[in-house]
């Protein structure tokens, strides 16, 4: 039934993307990127609450993940920003979406912008690390996502560095993917951060984590500095990088009256 939560395996030339889509099929489209080694599953509150809201709301799931596959060797930002895109071309109106990237999916969503304006009407940056970030916050990351360790060590990692105080990080013991670091590390950085950080076609909500230890206070507005009235800077209460599984109600409210206020037509 149109509007359903369903899975879509949409075939590229030499691989398959599986795409999750639920809200009206007439919505505005709105595509979800997931954070460095999970995968679209960590949506499943926040896009089923934008869906309800009207959004046609798209979840490619990374290369390697779920049912996407394909070849990872040369991996970039490019590649990934092309396989939303291409998701957007055959599932939507081919309307310019809202691209809301979870931490590494920012970069994507950054880089969509970059290349593919045409395909974006927006970008929420959602719990984005600094510019520069603290130099001992990816040691959490390498130990969080190992799932060989102890539970206990990896409990310890995703409480410094992913989620609020009282709140619970045990979902987060499970949804990563390790076999896919290095060729996302490598991903990463191409392009350079410095080629699409200091640019932007479309209007930014960038949506912080209260607690978030790779975002500092002292960096809250960076990205507005550099871009100017183009960035709306939001902080989520009680919440840290882990933000859209802490608080999906907050990030979804957060979309949609950014969308509905002036400040998404930019300066």
């Amino acid at each position: 039934m149109p509007g359903l939560r369903r899975r879509v395996l949409l075939k590229q030339e030499r691989h398959v993307l599986e795409v999750t889509v639920e809200g009206p099929d007439d919505g505005s489209p709105l595509i979800m990127l997931a954070s460095s080694q999970r995968d679209a599953g960590d949506f499943d509150e926040s896009a089923a609450l934008l869906a309800q809201a009207g959004f046609r709301v798209l979840r490619p799931w990374p290369r390697g993940m779920g049912g996407s596959n394909g070849t990872q060797e040369g991996l970039s930002l490019y590649t990934l920003a092309a396989d939303a895109v291409f998701a957007l071309q055959r599932l939507s109106s081919g309307a310019p979406a809202i691209w809301l990237g979870h931490a590494f999916g920012h970069f994507v969503a950054r880089v969509a912008d970059l290349v593919h304006p045409s395909s974006v009407r927006g970008v929420v940056v959602a719990a984005a690390a600094a510019r520069v970030f603290p130099a001992h916050m990816p040691a959490t990351l390498t130990t969080a996502s190992d799932t060989s360790l102890p539970d206990a060590l990896r409990l310890a990692a995703l409480r410094e560095g992913f989620f609020a105080p009282g709140n619970d990080p045990g979902p987060w013991l499970h949804g990563w993917h390790p076999t896919v670091r290095a060729a996302y590390r490598a991903a990463g950085a191409v392009p350079d951060k410095s080629v699409w950080w200091p640019v932007t076609h479309a209007p930014i909500l960038d949506l912080q984590a209260e607690h978030d230890p790779w975002r500092p206070p002292e960096t809250r507005s960076e990205l507005r500095d550099a871009l100017g009235g183009k960035v709306t800077v939001r902080v989520i209460d009680n919440a840290s990088h882990a933000l859209l599984v802490e608080q999906p109600r907050a990030v979804a409210e957060a979309v949609v009256d950014w969308v509905d206020s002036a400040a998404f037509s930019g300066p």
